[in-house]
């Protein structure tokens, strides 16, 4: 039914020949009405002369009479925040709490720093997270990244394949050969014993590390998914590179379990990341649920994978063989993330994102799951001093990644303004 509105005659200027405006009935959702207040721009609806009983509310919404008139040039969401009701500020709370949550992981650098400190500064804070925490550890972290990755991550990924070979080199070749050279080092310049050269070798030999995916995400979010995808990898053909080469490179000096590794990281690394897939892939409205706890729960058990180490070595470590041996894996890892940086910036120059795929790398070559190494160590080597470099290692990778994470994020800034 429509609805003739008689103006006055003093309104009749503004409508030039118009005698009536007639109004079809249409029914306006409430929550379209501030996209149509910023459309009006200024018009004000109650200026209109509207009786009651002169049926014109029958041809208009509720939501458009009892609007509010709205400036010019106020934004949708400027007017549709003014009409926000108490359950959508629940919600916004809960939101708050959920992005709280997932971005726990931007104060890893801070709590790797602190823990470092409280471990060196009072050990029995860490000394109760004993090796056989070390595995469990582990693998709730290779679970973390199984929940987070889903096939679209890796088909995405899996475009760019010279990337992921690319990176596989770095992580496998590039960074073992330099463990070797500075385990060879270590003997011949610095006098270590052979088991500490052993450890530095160990280090080299593992997969990348969860906490490059981390520092990708925080530096070029875009290229998380690839991150994902080379530690994954690397990760998955551990199971059979890493005793390779550990019996390559160390097998002469200390007797190494190939079977006894291979059936470990089966247990610590493959079989949580599959479950973490299969769980995303069949559970989702799980994962939906326990993914914003993931973060925050993968800071604290980091914290614990990093004090522990060296609380429990804190007399190895504080040790003159032990300054040796720091002065080595500072060394070790700084030449790690300057060989994938380089390596990167010469392969792929004409790459349209070659910074960030420079700095993507960088941290795949740099940062290894030394938490692995770590493990090896303690269950297969009779040695405790085999376990020294990579407990270092553990701290010095995180410090100095998240170091760069915090100097590529200021530069990017900077570039921007």
């Amino acid at each position: 039914m429509s609805a003739n509105i008689k103006l006055p005659h003093h309104h009749l200027h503004a409508l030039h020949s118009f005698d009536t405006i007639r109004l079809k009935p249409t029914k306006i959702p409430a929550s379209s009405a501030p996209m149509i207040y910023s459309q009006l721009s200024g018009i004000c609806l109650s200026r209109f002369p509207f009786h009651p009983g002169s049926g014109c509310s029958s041809g208009i919404s509720r939501s458009l009479l009892v609007g509010k008139c709205v400036p010019d040039g106020l934004s949708p969401e400027l007017s549709s925040s003014h009409s926000s009701q108490p359950p959508q500020l629940l919600s916004n709370k809960e939101a708050s709490v959920i992005t709280i949550l997932k971005g726990a992981n931007t104060f890893l650098p801070q709590v790797v720093i602190a823990s470092t400190v409280l471990a060196l500064i009072f050990p029995p804070s860490f000394k109760w997270f004993t090796n056989r925490y070390y595995a469990p550890a582990l693998g709730f972290l290779m679970f973390a990244v199984g929940v987070n990755s889903s096939e679209k991550d890796f088909l995405e990924a899996f475009r760019r394949p010279t990337t992921i070979l690319a990176g596989y080199v770095g992580q496998f070749i590039v960074k073992p050969l330099l463990g070797y050279l500075f385990g060879t080092i270590s003997m011949t310049a610095f006098g270590l014993p052979t088991s500490l050269a052993a450890g530095i070798m160990l280090t080299s030999c593992v997969s990348g590390a969860q906490l490059s995916n981390y520092a990708t995400f925080l530096t070029d979010p875009p290229m998380a998914p690839l991150s994902i995808v080379m530690t994954s990898l690397s990760t998955a053909t551990a199971v059979f590179v890493t005793p390779f080469l550990s019996l390559l490179l160390i097998g002469k000096k200390l007797p190494v379990d190939a079977k006894g590794m291979v059936s470990n990281i089966m247990q610590i690394v493959i079989t949580p990341i599959l479950t973490g897939l299969i769980l995303n892939r069949f559970f989702p409205r799980i994962c939906s649920a326990i993914r914003p706890f993931l973060p925050p729960l993968s800071v604290f058990v980091t914290a614990l994978c990093v004090g522990a180490p060296l609380a429990i070595n804190v007399e190895s470590v504080m040790s003159p063989h032990g300054l040796s041996v720091l002065l080595l894996v500072i060394a070790f890892h700084a030449s790690a993330f300057i060989s994938g940086f380089a390596f990167t910036g010469l392969i792929f120059h004409d790459s349209p994102d070659v910074k960030a795929l420079q700095r993507t790398l960088s941290f795949e070559t740099g940062m290894q799951s030394s938490l692995l190494a770590l493990a090896l160590a303690n269950k297969f080597f009779q040695d405790p001093l085999v376990s020294i470099p990579p407990a270092i290692s553990t701290v010095i990778m995180s410090l100095m990644g998240f170091s760069l994470v915090m100097l590529w994020a200021r530069r990017k800034e900077t570039a921007v303004y």
